[in-house]
């Protein structure tokens, strides 16, 4: 039997955020247990699927590479002390500064993305720098047929107003440059995440943001 997520363990985040509190958490721990060890189990085949295109997730450790359940509420209003999500970083995000992989689950509101989330500073710049320089091959992988049905266009949150100091006004690149983020996403279906072929559904699309992360690990080879 191929590995899936379980209706129980969408079940678990659903009640989990009905009573976000340790009480109920610490009562069904079992359930967490449960649910994360079918989470984990469903990362192992992916990352051995995707491992086809992408050798380099063969070293990823399917535990390792979950996000803590456990919310830091130090600096936020929402003191609610539990996420409502379980997400996984495939190569990106946990402070990796390469284009990446992740996995987002969650009831109504699951997705995967690629690409680079928030690069710091010097790493934003060079990854400018290539846009500018090499914009018909960044805008070859846009525009790719099967990569613009899945992905229409990359995130545009948190973008700047202004082309960022040290490029023209007139780039050809301008719009591209202004980003801050380098990633897409493709939102899922709770029953596309049931699906018993969820795997390999999930690495086809997977395979799909393979060019653009190329492209962005490219200067730092």
């Amino acid at each position: 039997m191929p590995a899936a997520i379980s209706s129980k363990t969408l079940n678990f985040l659903q009640k989990l955020g009905e009573n976000n509190n340790r009480e109920w958490f610490t009562e069904n721990k079992a359930l967490y247990t449960e649910s994360q060890q079918n989470l984990i189990a469903f990362i192992e085949k992916l990352l051995q699927e995707m491992s086809g295109f992408d050798p380099e997730l063969s070293k990823i450790d399917a535990k390792k590479s979950l996000f803590r359940i456990y919310r830091d509420t130090r600096f936020s209003k929402d003191k609610s002390p539990y996420k409502t999500n379980f997400g996984a970083s495939l190569g990106m995000g946990k402070g990796s500064q390469k284009g990446g992989y992740y996995f987002h689950l969650e009831p109504g509101k699951s997705f995967i993305a690629g690409g680079i989330y928030m690069p710091d500073s010097a790493v934003l710049k060079e990854l400018r720098k290539e846009i500018s320089l090499y914009g018909n091959e960044f805008l070859n992988i846009l525009n790719n047929k099967d990569f613009k049905k899945h992905f229409p266009e990359l995130d545009q949150d948190d973008k700047l107003k202004k082309v960022p100091q040290g490029f023209e006004k007139e780039d050809p690149m301008a719009e591209f440059l202004k980003l801050k983020n380098f990633i897409v996403v493709y939102s899922l279906k709770d029953e596309e995440i049931l699906d018993k072929d969820a795997v390999k559904k999930l690495a086809k699309i997977f395979r799909l943001m393979k060019p653009l992360n190329d492209f962005l690990n490219a200067p730092f080879l």
